[in-house]
């Protein structure tokens, strides 16, 4: 079986993680835990940056940030992952789902502005894939209505807006480092701030609302409770793994653009007679080789894919299941209808992509993708 996502190990995790336990400090906020919060700010120039230990817990820790209470409205996409519906409905905050866009699963921009109501406290957006969202616009739609923009770019290490690294454009942003990401550590994540006004109070809300980082610096001669807060470390065994996979972004993120790469050159003919859709790159965004995906025409074509692929196999699944019409929501929603988004959800599917696929792992999904429609 050719398996959708397999981690790939650089070689210096277990090094890494030998030397963590030598320095003897394996709790948060350790030697490895500052590297790789270093590393990320250095190389893309973030303000400030914060391990956390999943893309869950940054997308809480925002939600906390910006004082999301009962009533307050928060506009993100319905062809998303449930952790950031979570995230601010947990705090009290109505969720507004905004459709996706015709060209690839990204917000539909065109459609924000007319959700945003007195109420309105932020729009949250995903890069789907690796791709940008259209962040200027969102961001003058932010600016005009003075509200919290946040970047879930849990599929976007490594990927850029225009000359932007994303992550870096919004008030607030969140990274996962789960096992089938770019850079992994098993299960990881990191906030990222570029509003100095949350520098100070995220420090104290990952730790569990305690002063407990300036008591370590000195800056205080005793710690105590100050604000509200929860456990957001990471152990810094895990943040070691992650080090030694940050050091090989370059290589990573190469051999996963050749897959990619290989993948739409030799499926183009097929997206040229209107048999699949291929993914769309807007002239303003960059590719980070997170995903590669299909649209098909219809559920009954994509279930038979995905059923021939797995005789065959391979393993290929489709994406998220519509939020808005989740069991859990259908009652809470609007009921606006989010055409879009449920053709996503019946038509999209995931092709292997991973560093260690071999090449002729490749020439195979991409026979096998031939054969079917043949």
């Amino acid at each position: 079986m050719i398996p959708f996502n397999k981690p790939h190990f650089t070689g210096n995790e277990v090094k890494y993680i030998e030397d963590a336990m030598a320095r003897g400090r394996t709790s948060g906020d350790g030697y490895y835990t500052h590297a790789c919060e270093d590393f990320l700010c250095s190389r893309y120039g973030f303000k400030k940056a914060f391990l956390t230990t999943s893309c869950t817990d940054a997308l809480e820790l925002a939600a906390l940030l910006i004082n999301i209470r009962q009533g307050d409205e928060v506009i993100m996409p319905s062809f998303t992952f449930v952790s950031m519906a979570n995230a601010f409905l947990l705090r009290g905050a109505k969720i507004i789902f905004a459709d996706s866009n015709e060209q690839n699963p990204n917000v539909d921009v065109d459609k924000i502005e007319a959700l945003v109501t007195p109420r309105t406290k932020a729009i949250v957006v995903v890069h789907y894939a690796g791709i940008a969202c259209d962040m200027r616009r969102l961001k003058a739609i932010a600016d005009k209505h003075a509200i919290f923009l946040i970047e879930d770019a849990a599929q976007a290490i490594d990927s850029y807006f225009e000359d932007r690294p994303l992550g870096g454009i919004g008030h607030l942003a969140a990274f996962s480092f789960h096992e089938t990401k770019n850079i992994s550590c098993g299960e990881g994540g990191l906030l990222v701030i570029n509003d100095e006004i949350f520098f100070k109070r995220a420090e104290i809300l990952r730790e569990k609302g305690t002063n407990r980082s300036s008591f370590f610096r000195g800056e205080v001669d005793k710690y105590s409770w100050v604000d509200m807060g929860s456990s957001f470390l990471p152990s810094d065994l895990l943040a070691a793994f992650l080090y030694a996979q940050l050091e090989k972004t370059d290589s990573i993120q190469q051999r996963r653009k050749e897959i990619w790469d290989r993948y739409y050159t030799a499926l183009a003919p097929l997206a040229d007679t209107g048999k699949v859709r291929l993914p769309f790159l807007p002239r303003f965004a960059s590719n980070n080789a997170h995903t590669f995906y299909m649209v098909f025409n219809d559920l009954e074509t994509r279930t038979k894919f995905i059923s021939h692929m797995k005789a065959n196999g391979v393993q290929t699944p489709f994406h998220y299941v519509a939020l808005h019409n989740s069991p859990f929501y259908i009652n809470k929603h609007d009921g606006r209808e989010l055409a879009m988004v449920e053709t996503y959800q019946d038509c999209l599917v995931r092709l292997p992509l991973f560093y260690d696929l071999e090449s002729n792992d490749v020439e195979k999904v991409i026979a096998l993708t031939k054969e079917f429609f043949k």
